[in-house]
């Protein structure tokens, strides 16, 4: 069951989409997992993944659509987003909605791609609201051989049923598509990286990448463990760009052996 809520960042309104998962009986004291969509997604992208992920390690979760993606607040039609703007969804947005819900510190974060960066970022500007962050096929910096694929489903998007299935998820498809590719492939955004920001992270980090993914090497995930000494990597073959939708139960069973019982 989802439900809008409404923040304000920077003086603008959002309505931002959101749904509690989790058993009931948990231990109030473990920290919440929120959990930080890919660049397509949206709550409901993630499908029953959090409530299997939140029911097998016993905690609560918080799943949301950003603005601009699934029920929430779609962009401006004539709006186009900076190279910052997973800083600001990290750094304003994020911070905002947990207020807004009387969350109280420390979370752990669980991002997926684009969701990725944006925990590394969170958990590296305010280390002491997180206690450990989980990341699958994280950014860190911009790859070529990222944005051929980012190129590719630009392509799919204008020539296949790509919209149509995206459009599943999302109460303006085109808000959440172009919002996403357009600033991944715009000029501006070449240099973009957060690899300076990640030896401020003080918590543990777990590292997620499928050896097939399309949108990233392993440059990506192996840059958070030079940096981020306490960083588990899991590296899983016959795997894609999405983890918990191709190996469910791989990343399941490495979150259970990550979470000690207090982080």
């Amino acid at each position: 069951m989802t439900r809008l809520v409404p923040v304000a960042v920077d003086g603008r309104r959002f309505d931002l989409e959101i749904a509690w998962v989790g058993p009931p009986d948990i231990d109030p004291a473990l920290p919440l997992v929120v959990f930080l969509h890919e660049g397509l997604g949206s709550v409901a992208m993630w499908k029953d993944f959090p409530s299997r992920l939140c029911a097998a390690i016993g905690r609560r979760g918080l799943v949301y659509s950003r603005p601009g993606y699934g029920a929430s607040t779609p962009k401006l039609p004539d709006e186009h987003w900076s190279p910052d703007f997973m800083h600001v969804q990290a750094t304003q947005v994020l911070p905002a909605l947990l207020q807004a819900l009387g969350v109280r510190p420390p979370v752990v974060l669980f991002g997926h791609s684009d969701g990725g960066s944006i925990a590394l970022i969170h958990a590296a500007v305010f280390p002491d609201r997180v206690s450990a962050a989980i990341v699958m096929a994280p950014h860190i910096l911009v790859e070529e051989f990222g944005l051929r694929s980012i190129r590719g489903a630009r392509t799919a998007y204008e020539t296949t049923d790509l919209r149509d299935k995206l459009a599943r998820y999302h109460q303006d498809v085109d808000s959440a598509f172009r919002g996403w590719n357009e600033i991944w492939l715009s000029p501006a955004f070449a240099q973009w990286t957060i690899v300076d920001l990640l030896p401020a992270i003080g918590c543990p980090v777990l590292a997620i990448q499928g050896v097939d993914d399309p949108y990233g090497t392993m440059a990506q995930i192996d840059g958070i463990a030079d940096r981020v000494p306490a960083t588990r990597l899991v590296k899983l073959p016959d795997c894609g760009h999405s983890p918990h939708r191709d190996q469910p139960r791989a990343v399941i069973e490495a979150v259970e052996a990550f979470l000690s019982p207090g982080a």
